[in-house]
């Protein structure tokens, strides 16, 4: 059974963000830069990617939310992401960070972990391998990809997100948002996500978007999957392939209406 408030609650959202039209300020990564922006248009937010220390503070403080994205890191962006964030906890702008890779090397482990220690973090979104490395020292990650499910975090994301102070989003076949207290499952998506890079960090930004209009971050994290799943279901529909998914995924973030929403959210409290 779904829980009808939080789709309502969802649905809340996503008119709301609709109407403010946020700015969402991205210190990400090369690979998805077009693509993340283009999804934060279509979902009714304003995108803007800046990295240059000269620049992220005076950016941030314009933003509904900051989005880190440590895909394709240097020093120098951790350094960039370090100054705007410290920015942003002194004007209470929700942070959402992506450790990407983490796990894979040291320099990802140690960036992620550097982030998480020096700035106040809202929300971290990873697969299950990049929170478990958060965890374990030991853990270890296939690229970028997965290799454990998202059942294996689980645990370790209750005790991870209670000592970080943080909601937690592990993504995967059936989604989990922690705040180390509630736990709630999103069963909304498609297998094709997977096949397209850049989802993950896709989801990161909406994420992100749904801070800057929601101040708990365990509803507007939850309520953000919902709706990019739903958005992820709704191109399936349409798309065959890989190709024609990507793009309809954008056109879905842009049309779904808010009764679509109401109905369609799949998201259960445990």
């Amino acid at each position: 059974m779904f829980d009808q408030q939080l789709a309502h609650k969802a649905t809340e959202n996503l008119k709301r963000l609709r109407e403010k039209k946020p700015l969402i300020h991205n210190i990400t990564n090369y690979v998805v830069m077009n693509y993340t922006a283009n999804a934060l248009l279509a979902c009714g937010a304003s995108p803007v990617m800046a990295h240059a220390q000269e620049e992220v503070e005076e950016m941030v403080s314009f933003a509904g939310a900051l989005v880190l994205n440590i895909g394709t890191l240097t020093p120098y962006w951790i350094d960039s992401m370090v100054k705007a964030g410290k920015r942003a906890n002194e004007l209470n702008t929700p942070i959402i960070l992506d450790p990407v890779g983490s796990g894979a090397t040291k320099l990802r482990t140690d960036s992620a972990k550097r982030l998480l220690d020096e700035l106040s973090i809202r929300v971290v979104r990873g697969n299950a391998s990049e929170v478990l490395s958060l965890a374990h020292k030991d853990s270890r990650t296939k690229g970028v990809d997965s290799i454990h499910s998202v059942d294996d975090a689980a645990d370790a994301a209750l005790t991870l997100s209670r000592e970080l102070n943080t909601t937690l989003a592990i993504t995967g076949a059936v989604d989990l948002v922690t705040d180390g207290k509630e736990i709630h499952r999103v069963s909304n998506g498609h297998e094709l996500m997977g096949f397209v890079t850049g989802t993950g960090c896709t989801a990161t930004v909406i994420i992100g978007a749904f801070l800057a209009v929601d101040d708990n971050p365990l509803t507007a994290t939850t309520t953000a999957l919902a709706y990019f799943g739903l958005a992820g279901e709704k191109a399936a529909t349409k798309a065959s392939a890989p190709g024609s998914f990507q793009v309809g995924l954008l056109d879905a973030l842009y049309s779904i209406e808010e009764k679509q929403m109401q109905e369609g959210a799949k998201i259960q409290i445990q």
